[in-house]
């Protein structure tokens, strides 16, 4: 974690506005609840729900990645993003959606840890988008071999909405929710 208190506090249900109490509907009746990253971009209704829109595409079946890949892509981003609260709320997430521990684990060691072609040129497409905002042909071509156009288009889409998320995340200071316990790879530095 960057920071260890937030600089944007996450509004408790009796300091809603009706506006925000809106935005956080469609976050009460999912699966998670309100986690603190809703309750603190509460503060900005309108940019919530459309945050909510854009995510909820990502997150869906509309998404052609299977969900275990998009897992994979999520994780490796917020650990390149450095984002602890990422990391632990989607390390749950890929748990749940096929993800072993010890494949959770090697996502923070990249693309050459031991992965199988296609789960490495996720990774590999990953580290590159972070690094450069750019897939290189190469790695283009060998997620080519594994996955469709769409599924290539949903990898960046997915990469793309995650640092945004991350730097969301980070710079605010949104802090675990209740019971969730700090990756100590992502410990504040």
């Amino acid at each position: 974690m960057r920071l260890a208190a937030p600089r944007i506090r996450p509004l408790a249900d009796d300091e809603l506005s009706p506006e925000q109490a809106a935005a956080l509907e469609p976050v009460r009746q999912g699966k998670l609840g309100v986690l603190n990253i809703f309750r603190t971009l509460a503060h900005a209704p309108k940019a919530l729900a459309r945050f909510n829109e854009w995510g909820g595409y990502v997150l869906s079946r509309r998404n052609d990645l299977p969900a275990r890949e998009r897992e994979i892509v999520i994780l490796r981003t917020g650990f390149l993003c450095r984002s602890g609260y990422e990391f632990v709320q989607h390390t749950r997430i890929g748990l749940d959606c096929g993800l072993t521990e010890d494949e959770v684990a090697r996502i923070k060691q990249g693309p050459d840890a031991g992965w199988s072609a296609a789960d490495a040129a996720l990774i590999r497409a990953t580290d590159e988008l972070h690094a450069d905002q750019f897939v290189t042909d190469a790695t283009w071509s060998e997620l080519g071999r594994h996955f469709t156009d769409k599924q290539r288009m949903d990898l960046v889409f997915t990469v793309a909405q995650y640092t945004q998320v991350s730097m969301i995340l980070n710079t605010f200071g949104v802090q675990l929710d209740e019971g969730q316990t700090l990756d100590p790879d992502l410990k504040a530095f």
